[in-house]
């Protein structure tokens, strides 16, 4: 199971998020989307009394919301309670904030550019660059990375080329295709 940690932005507030491939999901940390929602000082506190209330009334969001490891502020990685998308549709119902709406709109974006890009990998591309200027990143340092990755992206390319007689944009079209009709 592979799993990739991104830091995604809304209205100039990190979000971590967590994208798992298998099972083709983004989970989100929980504590950052009270946070966002809220404007609460201490967001942590904020989840513990929502979930002992949502337990109270006998909901199963708390119960069913996981722990995956995330990076904190300090850069290490700690178990930090996730939900997926359709949990977090549910959660933003519980939580009274103008920016609920706003929030749901933001994570069907999400969604639509992660369809987008196993569609055309090099949309990844782009909106790496545009995230790692938003982190404040500098330019030298992203080019570097970036080019590292087109490096890779071609390589992969030329041997599915090499081995299929097609890109890897024409093998995953065409199996995409196979998968559709079985």
């Amino acid at each position: 199971m592979e799993k990739k940690n991104e830091i995604k932005i809304f209205e100039d507030k990190k979000v971590r998020t967590l994208w798992d491939t298998d099972q083709e999901k983004w989970y989100l940390s929980i504590v950052d989307v009270v946070a966002v929602l809220t404007g609460s000082p201490n967001p942590r506190k904020y989840w513990s009394v929502l979930k002992t209330r949502l337990k109270a009334e006998g909901s199963q969001l708390a119960t069913n919301c996981s722990q995956l490891k995330m990076q904190s502020t300090d850069g290490k990685f700690y178990l930090t309670d996730v939900a997926d998308t359709e949990q977090l549709f549910r959660l933003i119902q519980s939580i009274p904030s103008p920016k609920a709406e706003p929030f749901k709109l933001w994570l069907a974006q999400i969604a639509a550019e992660r369809l987008d890009e196993m569609q055309d990998p090099e949309l990844t591309i782009d909106r790496a660059l545009e995230q790692y200027l938003k982190l404040g990143y500098s330019e030298n340092w992203i080019n570097q990375r970036l080019k590292e990755g087109v490096q890779f992206a071609t390589l992969t390319d030329i041997i599915t080329k090499a081995w299929a007689d097609k890109t890897t944009k024409e093998y995953k079209a065409n199996f995409q295709i196979c998968v559709q009709y079985s």
